[in-house]
């Protein structure tokens, strides 16, 4: 199965790309979030790359009013 066949909604982790337009978060502040917060229950980090958990970081999001 291709990754681009699993809809967004349906992943675990996303890219700061992919987060970035599914939160609608601008692709520089979220990587800027998580940078500030590599130790955060909705960061990965794979090698270099950062992965976003998408369920977590929904449950961030909804608790807050501003980012």
């Amino acid at each position: 199965m291709n990754n681009n066949d699993v809809p967004i909604w349906e992943k675990y982790t996303l890219t700061i790309e992919e987060a970035s337009k599914y939160f609608r978060i601008g692709e520089n502040k979220l990587r800027r979030l998580a940078e500030e917060n590599p130790s955060a229950g909705w960061v990965i980090l794979n090698g270099n790359r950062i992965q976003i958990k998408r369920q977590k970081f929904e449950k961030i999001i909804d608790s807050l009013d501003t980012i």
